[in-house]
């Protein structure tokens, strides 16, 4: 610490390490009501995955019961998440999806 002082008073810039902030994914979830063609209009609109890849993470989704939608900031991330439930809500289906800390 006396270094750091003894080094800005001789006009030296003083670079503290700055730790990038960690992600979070937006997880979707699998149900038994959400039609697999509004999942992939979703992926598609909110998390703008081609349509390759939004079919591709349906059916992962379908299959083994929830997938990585995309991983995000966690402002950014609690943002898609919400504009997912809403537009599922919007459109009748009860779709979830969740934020949580990248493993």
């Amino acid at each position: 610490m006396e270094e750091q002082k003894r080094q800005k008073s001789l006009g030296y810039k003083v670079r503290e390490k700055v730790t990038p902030p960690p992600n979070y994914n937006v997880v979707i979830h699998n149900d038994d009501y959400t039609t697999m063609d509004f999942v992939v209009l979703l992926l598609e609109t909110v998390f703008r995955k081609s349509k390759s890849e939004a079919l591709a993470l349906m059916l992962k989704v379908h299959h083994e019961g929830k997938g990585i939608a995309g991983t995000y900031s966690y402002d950014i991330a609690q943002t898609k998440a919400q504009q997912g439930i809403n537009l599922a809500r919007n459109s009748g289906f009860p779709l979830e999806l969740t934020v949580e800390p990248e493993e």
